[in-house]
């Protein structure tokens, strides 16, 4: 009997067993294909649901519509940031329609992407022009500006807290990436969309081109604005014509710095009617005509003048007031101090660079050249390294980290300025020394954000100003005013009384009959404390107990005592230097550039 013999299957590896590492793994799908293969899943979304897709067609349509018309119509001010300036129809976008319309798919792509590109550049520019105008009173500078966001950080920093001012930095990074890539995809949808709808879109162009002219010949208005607009051409070709200007500037002014009326004056003849005397420049941070005349802070400020006016002439003090129009305007205060000491007009970052780089003669270094005073800064919002003080011709600087200050930072200001002053008397002022003294002293205390403010406290109290702690947890914060114009139009106006208080209160107690002491404003606050408009006056005083001090200023009709008169004498803050040293006895000798 034949024995059959069963059928054996070749065996199969089971799902749980372990794979052979001699066998070779199946190839899985290249990372490409998986790459598309998923697009594809992706796109087939707009088959399985029509209706969805049509709906965000649409929606990304008119998103891209309004990115880009809302872009080429923006202004670059936040006051002529209104609804009727929208309502307008912009040549730029008549003119990119017909171009797109005219060029192949692949130079049309190209030219999109770059016209949105652009435009979203030119967006991010009018956005900063609305915050430099708002804070500077001027549009921001291409070439030059870009160092100041720094500052505009460290004032977040202050008002808002560290935590603040870095995220502010981050999202603006982020807004302004977001603002190229958008724009330049919202370009590229509108392109795509015309070519896709060539002789209805080539109608529509034809017709908004006859609007838009007919409408520019005729001058027709809407809402009070013109109907047809090129503000973005000419947005564009402010920003060049700014950059044109500012390289053309440098080497002008340049010229300009090498020439001075008392440059190779020598120092035995440079402010001979001053001799002996204390000479104390002091700078009050911000403060600006409208702090005496603007009808909320006006009456404290007001009252704070007077007072010290009488206070002083009790004293044996006596003081004349005018105005001096800054070259600078809610901040950049170094600009102002350098225009007012070096007679020149330092309006922008590239000219501060230029003069202090060379040796045209300062206020400051006229009294060092003579050999017959001692010069000294006091500057406790200098932080770091400061070599400009050669230029200044100051022999030693007083930095923040220099008077001993041991108390609670103040916003931005390191100290306050009772503190300040009485650290320069302790360390310079009150010391026995074989020559007059020249100093130059900034105080801070009126820097915005005006929150919180010190107030003052017994001289004998000052110490190391651990006195201020309590003052300052005391105090209002930042945060709490800085969006509310009212309540830093008051606190600003309180900033100013306490630092000519903390002054003149000094002069009262340390002045002697040889002391003259010369203060100002380095600018005017911001516009949403001074306001629209305002002038770029500040004030500044000249005191002293000696009559022939006074005297020799008689014919500068300036008003008596601390608060100039409404009609007082405007001159610009670069004329003060030459007039100065003339009325003091200084002789000219020019040098030519």
């Amino acid at each position: 009997m034949p024995v059959i013999t069963p059928f054996r299957r070749s065996p199969r590896p089971s799902d749980d067993a372990p794979d052979d590492p001699d066998t070779p793994a199946a190839p899985g799908p290249a990372p490409l294909e998986t790459l598309r293969t998923r697009l594809a899943h992706w796109r087939s979304w707009r088959t399985r649901h029509p209706g969805a897709a049509l709906v965000v067609r649409r929606v990304t349509t008119a998103f891209s519509a309004i990115l880009v018309l809302g872009s080429l119509l923006l202004p670059n001010t936040l006051v002529a940031l209104e609804p009727n300036r929208f309502a307008r129809i912009p040549g730029e976008a008549v003119v990119a329609a017909v171009l797109l319309l005219c060029l192949p798919r692949v130079p049309r792509l190209v030219a999109a992407a770059l016209f949105g590109t652009a435009l979203g550049a030119l967006t991010v520019l009018n956005l900063l022009d609305m915050g430099f105008t708002e804070y500077l009173g001027r549009s921001f500078n291409l070439v030059l500006d870009w160092g100041l966001l720094d500052d505009a950080q460290s004032f977040v920093a202050d008002a808002m807290g560290g935590a603040a001012a870095t995220w502010a930095a981050v999202g603006a990074v982020v807004l302004a990436v977001l603002l190229l890539v958008l724009m330049a995809l919202a370009a590229v949808r509108l392109g795509e969309l015309l070519a896709a709808h060539r002789e209805r879109a080539a109608r529509g162009a034809l017709m908004a081109a006859t609007v838009w002219m007919t409408s520019a010949a005729l001058g027709v208005q809407t809402f009070g604005v013109p109907v047809a607009t090129t503000s973005a051409s000419k947005a564009a070709r402010a920003q060049a014509h700014r950059v044109v200007d500012t390289l053309r500037d440098e080497a002008a002014f340049a010229k300009e710095a090498k020439a001075d009326r008392f440059g190779a004056t020598p120092g035995d003849q440079l402010v001979s009617d001053l001799r002996g005397k204390d000479m104390i420049f002091t700078f009050i941070e911000s403060y600006g005509r409208s702090a005496i005349e603007d009808p909320v802070m006006a009456p404290g400020v007001g009252r704070t003048l007077d007072a010290s006016t009488a206070s002083l002439a009790k004293a044996g003090f006596h003081a004349r007031s005018g105005w001096l129009t800054s070259a600078t305007y809610g901040g950049s205060s170094w600009l102002g101090h350098s225009t007012f000491l070096s007679g020149l007009w330092v309006d922008n970052q590239q000219r501060y660079r230029t003069v202090t780089s060379g040796d045209h003669l300062t206020l400051t270094k006229a009294f060092e050249k003579t050999g017959d005073w001692d010069t000294v800064g006091v500057m406790p919002g200098v932080q770091k390294a400061w070599p400009e003080a050669d230029w200044y011709g100051l022999d030693k600087v007083y930095d923040a980290f220099d008077v001993g200050y041991r108390g609670p930072k103040f916003s931005w200001s390191t100290m306050p300025d009772q503190y300040a002053l009485e650290a320069f008397q302790r360390l310079e002022h009150g010391r026995k020394r074989d020559r007059p003294l020249m100093a130059e002293v900034i105080l801070t205390s009126s820097h915005q954000p005006w929150a919180p403010i010190p107030r003052m406290v017994g001289w004998d109290e000052v110490g190391d100003g651990s006195v201020y702690d309590g003052i300052e947890a005391s105090g209002v914060k930042a945060s709490d005013i800085i969006t509310d114009s009212t309540r830093s139009k008051e606190e600003y106006g309180r900033s100013i009384q306490y630092s000519v208080t903390s002054l003149t209160q000094w002069l009262e107690r340390y002045g002697t009959d040889d002391t003259v002491l010369v203060f100002l404003g380095d600018h005017q606050p911001l516009a949403r404390v001074s306001g629209d408009g305002a002038s770029r006056d500040v004030p500044v005083s000249i005191v002293a107990k000696d009559p022939k001090v006074l005297d020799a200023i008689d014919d500068w009709n300036w008003t008596e005592g601390l608060e100039p008169a409404k009609d007082a004498p405007v001159w610009p803050m670069s004329a003060f230097r030459d007039r100065f040293l003339t009325a003091y006895g200084s002789v000219p000798h020019p040098t030519k550039d």
